[in-house]
């Protein structure tokens, strides 16, 4: 099966390059999903469009057999890039606010949706190979949490229909040629919160005129510290952090309000249903000590589901990668990251599988290790410095998905050759 790959590689590589190049924030993957479709249509998918707004599926009819659905997802983010790279992205975009924004590939998902086209690719031209039905999903709006939840309301059981197993990857900060698996919790759930304490404002000569919201504000800071440190178990991962505290306009004016953004990562819903009644008891606690004169409003916003890996369907795909890709093949560690890839099968009903796919040249990912560097010099997805080596990455991510693709598609004797 992937004897075509060689051929297909100069290909990938300009696909990418142009895609890195061309980023496209979420909800707005016009371009990308109209080079995605007519990709699709090229290698004979039928193909389906404009799913959540600008997602896209192509379907491949191969005979009897199980229906394999793989993901990848298309949105770059509001960052400007700063990788100096021969094809960096010099995108600039009005945003939905009215403001001009830099737009980049910093996340890697331009890797994600080069990867599967090859993949299906490969799989279109090497038909008798396998048997069965691959679709192939690319969705929008990963970034913001409501892509998968968009194309799901927009009628993607009609398309699909129940495959049998799920499957999608991401590229992390690991060693470019390695793939990474894990049975279970792999990517945390995560759950922002606005929360609005109200004060009394007042003259910054008057304090006593005054209920002030920053000390409120930062005592409530203070103790949200307590909820991983003194209320969750030694050894379940709970994240709480305060991204944001808006109060004030002026050094002599005391507001009447402030505002904490929180972000928290769990990894149970006992632990998040715990998380977020700790955070609400805290937060109400404080204002009755601060005498507040109002109950504070918490709105909960951009939440992204546990992604838990099915025992199943993960050890065969493993089996399938530690055969191919022998020592390269490890197990991943938890991510405290999150996404919205779970969002799909779980309203299909189906089991799945997500793994990782490293994109740091091994020698430099070696020699920041040995240095005990690796956080400081590993730039990380996010970064505006993080920039996937192109090789061996598009290889061993098309790899990674023809080879898991066939652990359930592929005819008796028809397995990857390594």
């Amino acid at each position: 099966m992937l004897v075509g790959l060689p051929t297909l590689r100069p290909w990938l590589e300009d696909f990418y390059r142009h895609l890195h190049a061309h980023p496209e924030l979420s909800h707005h993957e016009v371009a990308t999903a109209q080079a995605v479709a007519a990709s699709l249509r090229d290698d004979g998918y039928e193909v389906h469009e404009h799913l959540g707004g600008t997602g896209v599926i192509g379907v491949l009819r191969n005979g009897d057999g199980p229906t394999v659905l793989v993901r990848a997802d298309m949105d770059a983010l509001p960052v400007a890039e700063a990788t100096g790279l021969a094809y960096a992205s010099d995108v600039v975009v009005t945003d939905d606010d009215g403001n001009a924004t830099p737009v980049m590939h910093a996340c890697g998902h331009d890797v994600h949706v080069t990867c599967l086209l090859g993949a299906a690719r490969l799989l279109a031209q090497d038909r008798d190979q396998w048997s069965g039905t691959l679709v192939t999903l690319f969705q929008p709006a990963e970034e913001t949490g409501d892509g998968a939840t968009g194309m799901v309301d927009n009628g993607l059981v009609g398309v699909v229909g129940s495959p049998d197993v799920a499957m999608a990857q991401h590229v992390l900060a690991l060693p470019a040629g390695t793939v990474a698996t894990r049975v279970g919790p792999v990517l945390a759930a995560a759950d922002s919160l606005r929360i609005t304490v109200y004060g009394r404002g007042a003259h910054g000569s008057m304090p006593q005129a005054s209920v002030d919201p920053v000390v409120l504000a930062a005592m409530i800071v203070v103790r949200l510290q307590t909820v991983v440190s003194r209320e969750t178990r030694p050894g379940d991962p709970v994240v709480v952090t305060v991204g944001s505290l808006h109060a004030g306009t002026k050094s002599n004016v005391i507001a009447d309000r402030a505002v904490l953004e929180l972000n928290i990562r769990t990894y149970t819903e006992e632990s998040r249903s715990a998380t977020l009644a700790a955070i609400k008891r805290i937060v109400d606690a404080e204002c009755a000590a601060s005498d507040a004169v109002a109950p504070a409003t918490i709105e909960r916003f951009d939440r992204f589901p546990l992604t838990e890996n099915d025992e199943t369907v993960t050890e065969r795909v493993a089996a399938a990668f530690a055969e191919h890709f022998g020592a390269r093949a490890d197990t991943l560690a938890m991510q405290s990251a999150s996404e919205d890839f779970s969002d799909v099968p779980n309203a299909l009903g189906v089991p799945y599988t997500y793994w990782a796919i490293g994109g740091v040249d091994p020698a430099r990912y070696d020699e920041a290790r040995a240095a005990g560097r690796l956080t400081s010099d590993i730039p990380v997805n996010h970064s505006p410095h993080f920039a996937p080596v192109i090789q061996p990455t598009l290889d061993t991510g098309t790899e990674a998905l023809v080879v898991a693709v066939l652990a359930w598609l592929g005819r008796e004797g028809a397995r990857a050759p390594r």
